[in-house]
């Protein structure tokens, strides 16, 4: 096993260089290194822990501060190498998709393969492509897989900032990229952080449709529609409920009002491309998926992980903000008696809700 135990060594200094080149060289948009000394992001966390903006996600409060420590989560770990890859897929209107009530939205991320896996193999290749060069390494590989602070650390790399939303902002990319770490027991030069530039802008605090962003750097998860499609096992609040909209699978309202992104790049990754009509379909459509349906097509996809139940609660949510059709309410009546429970009260809930459109005359 090799170690740098200079910062300073020329050996370290062009190891680093090379493992950029090489990340560049796999396609990974940006790659950039931190150091492991967190510790004064551990306030914070510990503020945001306690505050119980992490909703039911008990594995954040779980691992705690821990979160905030590198080298206890992997014993040994003096750097972390932090990748960039873009995801947002070619001609993705998705303003245009967002304003279309009868359609679903899907947050662009999810649109076409699981990133955790594209990611994790091309990290996989970038610690072979290091192991080539200097023999066997201490390393592992994290995509939004274990309790590390993804952003802290991208943003120490220098592969940008920390937006008022909590996203990573680049000047030449804005934020529609995925993160990944590669945690070594080399010790590499970090490279220097980006300076912030959100200067007064307050576009993804206004545009959140639920208020989840509760102060500039501070998500308040337990009303994020992100959290509420995708981390939430159980009922949606219902006054929540006429806010999600469309928006099935997770939300990009803060990304899309954002100034920076109008120079987010397109990906040039072929497994990110959206899938089964994902980027326009119908709530209607979507809403009929069987179980097996549903296990078909999402096989491969990061929407796989919410299940069908949870599928048709989100859609049963959009279709009681859609507007009153005919389709629409043979839609919802088709599953007024699903045998989950926890789908027929949202049915229920969009019924009532179009009940009293009708009623109202509308």
């Amino acid at each position: 096993m090799q170690e740098f135990r200079h910062n300073s060594s020329p050996d370290a200094t062009q190891l680093a260089a090379q493992i950029k080149e090489w990340g560049l060289a796999l396609g990974f948009s940006a790659v950039g290194i931190s150091g492991i000394d967190l510790g004064d992001a551990e306030g914070a966390l510990a503020a945001w822990l306690a505050a119980g903006y992490h909703g039911e996600m008990d594995y954040m409060a779980r691992h705690g501060v821990r979160r905030a420590r590198p080298a206890e989560l992997v014993p040994g770990t003096l750097s972390v190498v932090s990748v960039r890859l873009d995801y947002w897929p070619p001609a993705a209107d998705a303003k245009t998709q967002l304003a279309d009530p009868e359609r679903a939205y899907i947050s662009r991320y999810a649109l076409g393969r699981d990133y955790h896996k594209v990611l994790r193999a091309r990290l996989q290749k970038l610690a072979e492509r290091i192991d080539a060069e200097i023999g066997p390494f201490g390393h592992r590989v994290f995509v939004d897989s274990a309790p590390v602070l993804e952003v802290e650390i991208a943003s120490r790399a220098g592969n940008g900032w920390r937006g008022k939303h909590t996203l990573l902002l680049d000047r030449s990319a804005g934020s529609t990229f995925f993160l990944g770490e590669l945690f070594v027991d080399l010790a590499l030069p970090a490279d220097d952080p980006q300076a912030a530039h959100c200067g007064r802008c307050t576009a993804c605090i206004d545009a959140c449709p639920t208020g989840a962003i509760v102060a500039p750097y501070k998500v308040d998860a337990r009303r994020c529609i992100s959290y509420l499609t995708i981390e939430l096992k159980g009922a949606i609040p219902e006054d929540l409920r006429p806010l999600l909209g469309n928006r099935i699978y997770g939300c990009d309202d803060c990304q899309l009002v954002c100034p920076w992104n109008r120079f987010a790049q397109t990906t040039a990754e072929p497994d990110f491309s959206p899938r089964h009509g994902l980027d326009s379909a119908s709530l209607v459509a979507l809403f009929a998926w069987t179980e097996a349906d549903f296990a078909t097509r999402m096989a491969g996809s990061a929407i796989n992980r919410i299940g069908h139940e949870r599928w048709l609660r989100n859609i049963a949510v959009a279709l009681g903000n859609a507007p009153t059709s005919a389709a629409v309410l043979a839609a919802l009546r088709a599953r007024a008696d699903d045998a989950s429970p926890l789908v027929r009260e949202h049915v229920a809930w969009a019924l009532a809700r179009h009940a009293k459109t009708e009623a109202a005359g509308g």
